[in-house]
């Protein structure tokens, strides 16, 4: 299957609301998902490979801190990315950047863009508050659910 047909597949999903579209020509086939449950389960591997190369007991010890840790780092409203791609502050380099820490946020305010496939995604914000921490530089990839902002 051509490249340019699974480009402009990505196209059409994105600007409708088809979740997952399927397509066969011939013996190829290309299944397109935007289900983020999915993109979650792609990383669960990554977790379960890590723990083998510890000892058991480090490993029953540590977990429960790598899950409980990062909740009582983030005190207030966590705005996660939703997708894997590279963050901007910013529309352009020479534009000012959405959002500065100290600045005042309403739900669905513009405050970053997540770039994925030559894609700008703007990311609004969810809650109405005060930004009180920035977690990513500008031009720095993100994963999938990495926190980016906190809103208090």
């Amino acid at each position: 299957m051509d490249i340019r047909k699974i480009k402009k597949l990505i196209e059409l999903i994105e600007e409708s609301d088809i979740e997952e579209i399927e397509i066969k020509e011939g013996d190829d086939a290309v299944r397109i998902s935007r289900r983020k449950q999915v993109m979650a389960t792609a990383q669960q591997p990554t977790f379960v490979a890590s723990a083998p190369e510890a000892p058991t007991e480090k490993a029953d010890s540590s977990s429960p801190q790598q899950e409980t840790d990062p909740a009582p780092e983030h005190n207030g409203h966590v705005v996660r990315s939703p997708m894997v791609g590279t963050f901007y502050r910013a529309a352009s380099p020479s534009a000012p950047a959405f959002i500065e820490v100290g600045q005042t946020v309403k739900s669905g305010d513009t405050i970053c863009i997540v770039e994925a496939m030559k894609m700008m995604n703007q990311i609004e914000a969810d809650k109405s508050g005060t930004v009180s921490e920035i977690f990513i530089e500008n031009g720095q990839p993100v994963e999938f659910d990495q926190p980016l902002i906190t809103i208090v």
